[in-house]
């Protein structure tokens, strides 16, 4: 039967070969094994029951808590030739009643439910006299109390499945499980622990960045300018600043929706729309966004405030590079943010011992905003799945910003906090600092104090800025409480005492990467536009972006070539490749490109790995600026691809990238630093000595 669902992959869905853990879970699945899969957002989960349900006979049900989901994979799978259908609280009596007698018939291969109908015993009646071979646990996370969206509907899932004749196979499926919560969802499904089959939860396409220090509003203006034509969410944790992140975005001209609670059910049905049909790029939302939401093409998710646990966050920022292209996740950090998480848990959270849990894993997300070791590492191991390897591309990983010394303007600042007793919040002692004439400053007579007006010649937002910056490094603390108040920290004394040197990197610059046939690719994607709007479907049901670059590499002018490029199954290649054909061959005419070099470029693309192209470059004399010139990267991209190139070549002289007495050098600092962090050991040596140099000594002994 795999030798089905490989051909049934490449028929419906246009792929030649399944991911990792796919046809693990597959064989298991068709063999009748009750099978737990652990996959990271974007993973492909779903190919796991869909692939089988085109195999078994009968019926698929497929439980999930994502309604809003449920018509994206219903219209996707429809458009590839499965034909499915969904059950939840959307449609009328009438409706479930006619899909019900359709299914009867034999209608459907695949039908989704909202766990909620289990609560129904007349709904599972109904569900008796369907043939269902499988059951798949989508989100399956929801059946443990141990999980971040523990859903009480799902404890009947177990039932469900005991009562139906057919004694269906069970599949759960998830992206975000701790340890605890894996054997929680074993043990309530009846699955045999051993045999989950994890396929690890790294997503080696997404680049993570924790910002601090930074003014938020400015650093998401300046991003979204520089990805104008990106699609992106941003995060934050109330109603309130959602509005304030869209206002401003807005006044800039950005293509921008909003979307929370306090819309109503029509307006965040529409803003949801407008973003899934690519009406608008940028939707700025609380975490009532998302779950469910199928876009592939998303190209950044930026938390603009700390999300309560690690759960959340990276099933938030999972939803970037969908489609398996670079995308971007960054974190805006205050510490700030750590209180008004605090503070929402502790309104929504009556029980004690759910209230410790909940504390312990905001604990956890507080600890990765001030992770100084590689980001991605640090997300493993909190999901079980225990890694030192460095991803070579976060924040923490390529950061090899300058830093200042600004110890002085810390040592005003924290006086001027204690001088007005520790008992007033950031615009106030910015206030002070910069010399205003408020009135409620002249009554506290705050205008006699010595640290007033020291900052005379800066903005208050330029004040407000340095004050987050110091209290995201620990050397102010923040109160609880509706009005935070500014505390000096015990760490912040030492400041003052001249103990501790406060250094600041410069800001952390924003970067865009362009990609070969932009004007091509924007040719295609306004087409694949207009296609949906007349199917009246979200533009990546048509094709994704990862199948459009794809083509844009291939440019392919017959119907044969058109089916090779990934994500291109029969049923498309048939309805939708004369539109897209003739649209390249235009192009190609327009810009004179002969089949030669397209042969050429694709065999390039094929057979030679991108950091053996830099590599190339490097040892034909070019230098580390002019190939990342030239082939639009940055230089600590190019320089960790001459890196693993001289690694995999065994005739490279390392010698001639690091001279040995400057090899020697490092080596010792490593003797009294350890080699987990790159900055100690930069530290014990010569200005003069690089990262680049320390990295490469660092994988020459094979650290």
């Amino acid at each position: 039967m795999l030798t089905q669902a490989r051909a049934n992959l490449k028929k419906y869905f246009g792929y030649e070969n399944f991911r990792v853990g796919q046809e693990q879970i597959i064989e298991r699945v068709l063999s009748g094994n009750h099978t737990a899969g652990i996959m990271p957002t974007g993973g492909g989960k779903s190919i796991c029951y869909q692939i089988p349900a085109t195999i078994l006979q009968g019926i698929t049900l497929v439980i999930s808590p994502l309604i809003s989901l449920m018509k994206d994979q219903v219209d996707s799978l429809q458009q590839v030739g499965i034909p499915s259908t969904f059950i939840n609280s959307s449609l009328s009596y009438n409706e479930v009643n006619e899909r019900m007698m359709d299914l009867s018939y034999g209608e459907y291969k695949i039908l989704y439910i909202a766990p909620e109908r289990l609560e129904s015993e007349s709904f599972i009646n109904e569900l008796k006299k369907l043939p269902i071979m499988l059951v798949a646990v989508d989100e399956a996370h929801c059946i443990s109390s141990w999980g971040h969206d523990f859903r009480p509907s799902y404890l009947r899932i177990k039932k469900l499945v005991q009562e139906l004749p057919t004694n269906p196979t069970i599949l759960a499926l998830t992206a975000t499980a701790t340890p605890q919560v894996k054997s929680d969802i074993c043990n309530q499904l009846g699955i045999n622990e051993e045999t989950t089959i994890m396929t690890g939860f790294e997503r080696s396409n997404l680049s993570f960045k924790v910002v601090k220090g930074q003014n938020r509003l400015d650093f998401i203006s300046h991003y979204i300018k520089k990805n104008i034509n990106e699609s992106g969410i941003i995060y934050a944790a109330t109603r309130k600043e959602v509005d304030k992140v869209t206002n401003q975005l807005k006044k800039l001209g950005i293509s921008v929706g909003r979307y929370h609670a306090g819309l109503s059910d029509d307006e965040r049905a529409m803003q949801q729309d407008a973003f899934l049909q690519d009406d608008i790029n940028v939707m700025v939302a609380t975490n009532a966004f998302g779950m469910g939401i199928d876009k592939s093409n998303v190209r950044f998710v930026i938390h603009y405030q700390m999300p309560k646990n690690m759960e959340s966050y990276y099933q938030e920022a999972g939803r970037a590079g969908r489609d398996g292209l670079e995308s971007e996740c960054i974190l805006l950090f205050n510490a700030q943010d750590v209180q008004i998480q605090r503070f929402l848990i502790e309104q929504s959270t009556f029980d004690p011992d759910r209230l410790k849990q909940e504390i312990a894993k905001l604990q956890s997300m507080k600890d990765y905003s001030y992770c100084e070791t590689c980001l991605q590492a640090f997300i493993l191991n909190y999901f079980g799945d225990f890694s030192e390897h460095k991803c070579g591309k976060c924040s923490n990983c390529i950061d090899q910003r300058t830093s200042i010394d600004i110890t002085i303007d810390a040592q005003i600042v924290l006086s001027c906090i204690i001088r007005m007793g520790e008992r007033f919040g950031k615009t106030m002692v910015a206030s002070v600092l910069t010399g205003s004439n408020n009135k409620k400053l002249l009554e506290f007579n705050f205008h006699t104090l010595t640290t007033y007006g020291l900052f005379k010649e800066r903005t208050l937002k330029n004040v407000g800025d340095l004050i987050d910056y110091l209290t995201s490094e620990q050397f102010i603390g923040v109160t609880n409480g509706k009005f935070p108040l500014l505390t000096v920290t015990n760490r912040g004394k030492e400041v003052l005492l001249n103990k501790i040197t406060v250094m600041k990197k410069e800001d952390l610059k924003i970067e865009y990467t362009n990609t070969d046939n932009d004007d091509l690719f924007n040719q295609l994607r306004t087409l694949r536009k207009e296609i949906a709007s007349e199917l009246g479907v979200p533009p990546f049901v048509v094709f994704s972006d990862s199948t459009l670059r794809d083509l844009c590499n291939l440019l392919p002018t017959t119907e044969e070539e058109f089916l090779k490029a990934k994500g291109v199954g029969l049923q498309k290649q048939q309805r939708f490749g004369k539109q897209f054909i003739e649209v390249i061959k235009k192009y190609k005419e327009d810009h004179a490109i002969h089949e030669e070099a397209v042969q050429s470029k694709t065999t390039t693309n094929k057979k030679i790995a991108s950091h053996k192209i830099s590599y190339e470059s490097y040892q034909n004399g070019s230098s580390i600026s002019e190939i990342a010139k030239s082939r639009g990267l940055n230089t600590v991209t190019v320089e960790n691809h001459i890196l693993q190139g001289a690694v995999e070549d065994a005739t490279f002289k390392w010698d001639e990238l690091v001279p040995n007495e400057i090899e020697n050098q490092i080596k010792e600092a490593i003797k009294i630093v350890g080699s987990e962090k790159l900055k100690p050991i930069k530290e014990e040596l010569p200005s003069d000595i690089t990262y680049f140099m320390i990295k490469a000594v660092l994988m020459k002994i094979g650290v």
